[in-house]
């Protein structure tokens, strides 16, 4: 089964210096029908402009990933750590007991365009800690390439021994792909599991064994996807444009 969350439904904020789409509810935007999708609470999309962005504020019991699309985020938070993110680099702070953070276009000039994912965390009250790594064009182009998962042993599909996912705490396990037109990976979805499929950039179609024809999805767009029961539980994703930019989130119902 697929549902679609088209990314023109999703809520809005525009603060001039800040322009943010919001795949569930968040702040001042409020759709009791899409309160968060398991344990996937936020999937906001931001674009800051250059020299503008948040500054310190406090979080408490969440994992929050910050994946960037363009240009180049400054961090720095009450544990000490200080760095600038770019494409390629992921970031988890797990908020716990409670974390001050800021997030800072690193540009005067240039804008920055990222996502900001929570996830709700498997136990609350966790001391804060911080993570990055960085994960190349190579290791994601043309596959999906596990970046993030509560699976620290690395014997986990998608995973290089070389440069294992960011840790989160809680059961879930986040993919990034890469893909040019016509390009195609599959996925297969477990039967107690359920997957959200986030397009960032370009545009995908995705295909199940219960659908006659391929879906469309467009930048921006979701689509939540689970086959209990199924025989045949695969997953096709295929680029319609080049430089296309997928996440997937493989999550327990």
């Amino acid at each position: 089964m697929i549902q679609i969350r088209k990314g023109g439904d999703r809520g809005s904020a525009n603060f001039g210096w800040l322009q943010s789409r919001h795949s569930f509810s968040f702040g001042h935007y409020y759709d009791p029908a899409h309160m968060g999708y398991g344990s996937l609470r936020v999937i906001n999309e931001d674009q800051v402009q250059g020299g503008a962005g948040f500054d310190t504020h406090g979080h408490r019991d969440m994992e929050i990933i910050t994946y960037v699309l363009s240009g180049s985020l400054e961090h720095k938070d009450t544990l000490g750590n200080g760095s600038i993110l770019r494409p390629g680099d992921v970031q988890r702070m797990s908020a716990g007991t409670g974390i001050l953070h800021s997030e800072f276009n690193a540009s005067a000039e240039d804008p920055v365009h990222f996502l900001q994912i929570w996830i709700q965390p498997n136990q609350r009250s966790l001391p804060p800690s911080y993570e990055e790594r960085y994960f190349p064009r190579s290791e994601r182009q043309g596959k999906l390439r596990l970046i993030a998962s509560n699976d620290i042993s690395g014997d986990v599909s998608g995973d290089d021994g070389d440069n294992p996912p960011i840790t989160v705490h809680q059961d879930v396990r986040l993919y990034a792909g890469l893909l040019d037109a016509g390009e195609t990976v599959d996925y297969s979805v477990n039967d107690s599991r359920q997957v959200w499929l986030q397009v960032a950039k370009g545009a995908i179609a995705i295909k199940t064994p219960d659908t006659s024809e391929l879906v469309p999805l467009a930048v921006g767009d979701g689509a939540a996807i689970a086959m209990p029961g199924a025989a045949d539980r695969r997953l096709d994703i295929v680029a319609q444009e080049s430089d296309s930019e997928i996440l997937l989130f493989d999550l327990a119902m």
